[in-house]
């Protein structure tokens, strides 16, 4: 079978390695006659999966000790409930930053159990920037400051962190965890679903500070309850655990890669290849301010929008799938998370010449 490329947005591609060692163990984890998926995770061989899977992802993110992290069920849009469940603390409201659909999802959500404060939109503008910082118009009283580094829909990313002062900071890194380094002492809590840059769907990490602990809510469900997730070593009822292995071998690929640092390399090189491509043609365009442009979801748009079927049906032939753009905008959308080597860039960028020519 041809090689295929996959630039779907989530569950998304993951490391050949990872796939092979999860293939060969598929049947059997090493000395436990028995596959991952049916051990106890109160078994001493999960145990030990879990607490390297932490150590690694503390190690390549170092996570001070003063954070718990946490290995959760739900999906991030769980914790779009879950961070004012636990963090409100008898305040009234908390800031939001609007930068496009899952940002917007997230504020909803808070808004069915808090005063949402949209400090800063860039709605008007057609989701094409981050707004600076300068524009916000937060509040010292609020419970939290949040806000989506990467919006995976319309390719726009934060390449800074914004100041929040003594109000804790909450990122949902879904889409760009572990794509570049990152100052985790800077936040007060970092969720992201699995299935970009983690590993496979199913699994939800979220590291806290450990001050931020034990404010939950009376309503908040046990489940999402971070104190009692804390206690119970994210292990209050049966997790997740195919997903939590999936992890820590992606994790234990990254550092053999060379760490965050290496990575945030390849990723770079990779989304300069595909901006420039773009920006060099007149066929191809991306309406993103280049500021605020994502290196993990990159959207484009053909000149005459009644060739896309044909590009979608002969990129997929050619070996290149996962690249419709999401409903709410169309065009094309290439997912370029970690896992997405330079080879797939490569193939890429020539089907795109290569089409250029023919239809352009």
């Amino acid at each position: 079978m041809a090689r295929v490329f996959n630039f779907n947005p989530g569950p998304a591609t993951l490391p050949e390695p990872v796939l092979e060692q999860a293939q060969r163990e598929f049947m059997e984890w090493p000395g436990a006659g028995m596959s991952v998926m049916e051990m106890s995770h109160r078994g001493k061989e999960f145990i030990s999966i879990a607490e390297k899977t932490e150590q690694t992802l503390r190690e390549l993110l170092s996570i001070p000790t003063e954070y718990k992290v946490l290995f959760l069920q739900g999906g991030a849009t769980t914790q779009f409930a879950a961070v004012p469940m636990n963090l409100l603390d008898g305040r009234a409201g908390a800031d939001y930053v609007d930068t496009g659909h899952w940002s917007k999802k997230a504020i909803a959500e808070a808004g069915r159990y808090c005063a949402v404060n949209v400090a800063a939109s860039s709605e008007a503008d057609g989701y094409h920037r981050v707004p600076p910082q300068a524009e916000w118009e937060t509040r010292t009283d609020a419970a939290y400051l949040h806000y989506t580094p990467n919006e995976t829909i319309g390719g726009v990313e934060f390449h800074w962190v914004p100041e929040s002062s003594e109000v804790p900071l909450v990122a949902d890194m879904s889409s760009n965890i572990l794509s570049a380094p990152v100052d985790v002492s800077r936040f007060g809590i970092i969720y992201a679903g699995a299935q970009k840059n983690i590993g496979i769907s199913g699994i939800t990490l979220v590291i806290l500070r450990e001050d931020l602990l034990g404010k939950a809510a009376d309503i908040t469900p046990t489940p999402l309850n971070y104190a009692v997730q804390v206690k119970s070593d994210s292990m209050i009822n049966t997790p997740p655990t195919f997903a939590w292995y999936m992890a820590g071998l992606t994790f234990e690929w990254i550092k053999e890669r060379g760490g965050v640092d290496a990575i945030a390399q390849s990723n770079k090189r990779k989304a300069e290849h595909l901006y420039q491509t773009i920006d060099g043609s007149a066929f191809y365009s991306n309406p993103v301010e280049p500021e605020s442009r994502s290196r993990m979801n990159v959207p484009f748009v053909l000149d005459d929008p009644a060739l896309d079927p044909t590009f979608l049906s002969e990129a997929a032939d050619a070996g290149l799938v996962g690249l419709k753009g999401h409903r709410a905008i169309g065009g094309m959308r290439a997912s370029i998370y970690n896992a997405m080597s330079e080879d797939g860039i490569d193939a890429l960028v020539d089907f795109m010449q290569n089409f250029e020519q023919r239809h352009g």
